[in-house]
C-alpha cells in the first residue's frame, strides 16, 4: 500500500495472492498465522492444484494460457473485487514486476503489498535500472535495446556498431553477448550469443519468449561475463526510511541462466567485499524511494562488481535469508503494507543455509521440461514447510506447490518444489540437503534431482569454487557420465520389482495363495520379469533365491511394497512401488525408474524415417520451412512454446523437407508428427 506514512493504515482482513504454485502457499501460511483470510485465483488447468484447496476463496479467471489467465491485470483486479479482498501480494512471476499491476490495484482501492510503481517501473525494467545504477556511480556493463518497435532489419544492418558497442567496458569484458528480458527473469528470454551472425535470430527468438512470459517483448544485450559468481542482496525497506541488507545469497549454480543451487552467506565473498555490496544495495533501495522486500543482483569477478539488475519482489529463493536471519519476510511484506516501522538494525545472521531447486525435467532429453502425473512425492526428514523450523533451530523446510496425485501441465514453470537445508555450518547443510534428496521418492515424472545431488557433493562446491558456469565446467549432467554408468543399481533394483510383483501376484492370489509364485512340482523354466532397462530370471527354491547374474544374492524378504536382498553380506531395502507403465524402485543404493515390457505387446504407429515429432504438448509458435525446401544439419524446422519456454525443433541432418504438418498456433500433443525430412544420400 503506498500512501504517506503519516495516515492511518488499516489491518489487512482478506488478501489476494497473485499467483500460483508453492509462492501462493507460502503467502497463504504466513497469513494464516496472523489470522488474515486468503484468496486464490486460478486458471483452468490449475482448478485442482494444491493452492487452490488451501485458500479460503478462490476465484477462476477462466483460459489456461499465462496471457489469459496469471498476466492478465483486468482480471485479476477483478477478481480481488468479486472476492471481496481487500489487499493483493503479487508474488513472483508473472504480474509481480509489472508496473500498470502495481498502479491498478491502488487505483481500485485495494491494498498494495510491494513497492511502489514508480520502483517497480524503474528497476522492473532492467533497462532503466541499469541508467539509474550508472548515474548513482554504481559500475554497470555496456548495453543495447532492442524494444518492441527495432526491427530485425535494423539490427542486421547494425551489427557491426552493436558488437562494438559491447566491447568497452571498464574492466575490460568483451564477447561474448548476453540477450536478456528487459522485465522478469527465471532465464526465459535470454540467449548466449558466441557468433555475430547469431545475434539477429537470437534477439527475435527472446523478444517472442519474453512477451510470452512477462508481457513485454523488450530485450536488451550486454556483455556474458563467463567466470563470475552472481551475488544478491535481500534488502527490505519500510515506508519510514529504515532500509535492512539482509546479507548475500550465492546464487552461481546456474543451468541455462537459470538458478539451481543458492545459498546464505557465499562460501566466497569476503568481509571488505560484503560491505561493498550492502551499502551498493541500500543506495540502489534509497535512490529510488524503494518500500517492501526486493533484492539488488550484482555479477562479481575478482575484486570487479558489475550492477546486474534490481528485482521489485520477493525472490524464490528467499527462505535461505529467512533461515539464517530468523525473519519472515512474507510477515514484513505484510506489516510494511499496513505502515509498520522497521527496528533501526536488522537482526544478526546465523548458521548456513543452502537451497535447491526442484524440476520436472528430463536430463537424457536436453532438459526437456516434463508433464503428467506426479504420484509420489516424499522428501525425508522435513522439519518445516513454508517456514523456518520453529524455535530457530537447524533443520529441513520443504516449499512445494504439489502433493502426491498432482498434474504437471505444459502452461506453466516446470518447478516442483524448493528444499532448503539450515545448519551451523556450511558443510553441515549441504550434508543434509544432499542425504535428503538423495533419499527422497518421486514418482511419475523425471526431475533433475540427480544433478542436484551431483552438485551437492562435487569436490569444487564442496570448496566454494563456484561461478555461473560450474556445471559447464565440471561437466555435471544430471546423467552418468561414460563410464561411470550403474547397470548393476538398475539389474538390481529390477530382480526387486521382480520380486515384489511376485509377491503382490500372491497377496492377490484366491486360491493357495501361500506358495510361491509360479512354483511348479517340476522345476522346468524360471520366473521373468522383462523391463526396458534390465531383463530379470530367477527361481525361488527350497534354497532360496536362485537369480541369473546374482551369485551372492539372498532373498532376506519381500512384500508387494518392499523387498530385502542381501548381496555380498550387506543387507538392502527396496522399496517398491507399481503405475500404470512404469515402476519406481528407491534403496540408499539409488532411485531407479523401470518401464515394465508386456508378453504380448500391442501394435504400435510407426512414423516414417526422418519425421520430426513434439517432444512434449505445445503451441506451435513459428514454421520456418516449406514442402520442397532444402535445409541443413540443425536447421530450426519448428520452434513450439510450452511451460513458457520456446522449443526449437531442427533437421538431425541435410535434406530436403517431404512434409509440414502444422501451421503457427496449432495446439500438438507429444509424439506428433510436425514435418518430415528426407536425409540427403
Amino acid at each position: 500500500m503506498n500512501v504517506p506514512m503519516n495516515v492511518p493504515v488499516p489491518p489487512i482482513r482478506r488478501l489476494l495472492v497473485a499467483n500460483r504454485g508453492e509462492i501462493a502457499r507460502r503467502v497463504f501460511r504466513t497469513c494464516r498465522d496472523l489470522g488474515i483470510e486468503t484468496v486464490a485465483v486460478f486458471s483452468d488447468a490449475d482448478a485442482d492444484a494444491p493452492h487452490v484447496a488451501e485458500a479460503d476463496h478462490a476465484v477462476r479467471l477462466g483460459g489456461v494460457r499465462p496471457a489469459d489467465t496469471y498476466l492478465s491485470v483486468e482480471k485479476v483486479v477483478e477478481a480481488a473485487r468479486v472476492s471481496g479482498a481487500d489487499a493483493v501480494h503479487p508474488g513472483y512471476g508473472f504480474l509481480s514486476e509489472n508496473a500498470a499491476f502495481a498502479r491498478a490495484v491502488p487505483e481500485a482501492g485495494l491494498a498494495w503489498v510491494g513497492p511502489p510503481a514508480g520502483a517497480v517501473a524503474a528497476m522492473g525494467s532492467k533497462i532503466e535500472a541499469k541508467a539509474l545504477m550508472a548515474e548513482a556511480g554504481v559500475p554497470v556493463l555496456p548495453g543495447f535495446v532492442a524494444g518492441p518497435g527495432y526491427s530485425m532489419d535494423d539490427l542486421e544492418g547494425d551489427l557491426d556498431a552493436v558488437f562494438t558497442r559491447m566491447s568497452g567496458t571498464a574492466s575490460g569484458w568483451a564477447v561474448p553477448l548476453l540477450v536478456k528480458a528487459s522485465a522478469g527473469g527465471g532465464g526465459r528470454g535470454m540467449r548466449v550469443v558466441r557468433l555475430t551472425d547469431d545475434l539477429p535470430g537470437a534477439v527475435e527468438s527472446a523478444r517472442r519468449e519474453a512477451a510470452s512470459a512477462f508481457g513485454d517483448g523488450t530485450v536488451f544485450v550486454e556483455p556474458l561475463l563467463e567466470g563470475a559468481r552472481h551475488i544478491e542482496v535481500q534488502i527490505l525497506a519500510d515506508g519510514h526510511g529504515t532500509v535492512w541488507a539482509l546479507g548475500e545469497r550465492e546464487c552461481s549454480i546456474q543451468r541455462r541462466h537459470q538458478k539451481v543451487v543458492e545459498e546464505t552467506p557465499s562460501p566466497a565473498i569476503s568481509p571488505v567485499m560484503r560491505a561493498r555490496l550492502l551499502d551498493a544495495a541500500v543506495t540502489a533501495a534509497r535512490a529510488i524511494g524503494y518500500v517492501g522486500a526486493g533484492t539488488v543482483e550484482f555479477l562479481v569477478r575478482d575484486e570487479t562488481v558489475a550492477f546486474l539488475e534490481m528485482n521489485t519482489r520477493l525472490q524464490v529463493e528467499h527462505p535461505v535469508t529467512e533461515c539464517v536471519y530468523g525473519v519472515d519476510l512474507v510477515e514484513w511484506q505484510l506489516r510494511i503494507a499496513e505502515g509498520a516501522r522497521l527496528p533501526a538494525s536488522p537482526p544478526e545472521p546465523s548458521g548456513h543455509a543452502v537451497e535447491v531447486r526442484l524440476y520436472a525435467e528430463d536430463p537424457a532429453r536436453d532438459w526437456l521440461p516434463q508433464s503428467g502425473v506426479l504420484h509420489r512425492f516424499e522428501v525425508p526428514g522435513v522439519d518445516a514447510r513454508f517456514a523456518p523450523v520453529p524455535g530457530g533451530r537447524h533443520g529441513l523446510r520443504l516449499d512445494s506447490g504439489v502433493e502426491d496425485g498432482s498434474e504437471i501441465g505444459v502452461h506453466y514453470d516446470p518447478m516442483l518444489a524448493k528444499v532448503v537445508s539450515y545448519g551451523a555450518s556450511r558443510p553441515d547443510a549441504v550434508r543434509r540437503l544432499a542425504a535428503a534428496l538423495a533419499g527422497a521418492r518421486i514418482h511419475g515424472l523425471v526431475t533433475n534431482r540427480d544433478l542436484l545431488v551431483e552438485v551437492l557433493r562435487h569436490p569444487a562446491f564442496l570448496a566454494g569454487d563456484t561461478h555461473t558456469g560450474f556445471l559447464e565446467e565440471h561437466g555435471l549432467t544430471g546423467s552418468p557420465a561414460p563410464g561411470r554408468e550403474r547397470p548393476e543399481l538398475a539389474r538390481l533394483s529390477a530382480l526387486a520389482a521382480a520380486l515384489a510383483g511376485a509377491a503382490a501376484n500372491r497377496a492377490a492370489a484366491t486360491v493357495q495363495a501361500g506358495l510361491p509364485s509360479g512354483w511348479r512340482n517340476v522345476v522346468s523354466q524360471p520366473q521373468r520379469a522383462a523391463f526396458a532397462e534390465a531383463e530379470i530370471s530367477y527361481r525361488i527354491t527350497r534354497d532360496g533365491l536362485r537369480a541369473e547374474g546374482f551369485p551372492d544374492t539372498v532373498l532376506v524378504g519381500a512384500t508387494p511394497s518392499l523387498v530385502v536382498l542381501e548381496t555380498s553380506g550387506v543387507r538392502h531395502r527396496f522399496a517398491v512401488a507399481r503405475y500404470d507403465g512404469v515402476t519406481h524402485v528407491d534403496s540408499p543404493l539409488g532411485s531407479v525408474r523401470l518401464t515394465p515390457l508386456p508378453r504380448l505387446p500391442e501394435p504400435v504407429e510407426h512414423v516414417l524415417p526422418g519425421s520430426l515429432v513434439a517432444p512434449m504438448p505445445g503451441t506451435v509458435l513459428r514454421v520456418d520451412v516449406k514442402a520442397g525446401e532444402t535445409v541443413g544439419a540443425g536447421q530450426v524446422v519448428v520452434v513450439l512454446e510450452a511451460m513458457k519456454m520456446e522449443h526449437r525443433i531442427a533437421a538431425p541432418a541435410p535434406g530436403t523437407v517431404a512434409a509440414v504438418n502444422v501451421t503457427p498456433g496449432r495446439q500438438v500433443e507429444a509424439g506428433a508428427v510436425l514435418a518430415v525430412i528426407e536425409e540427403q544420400t
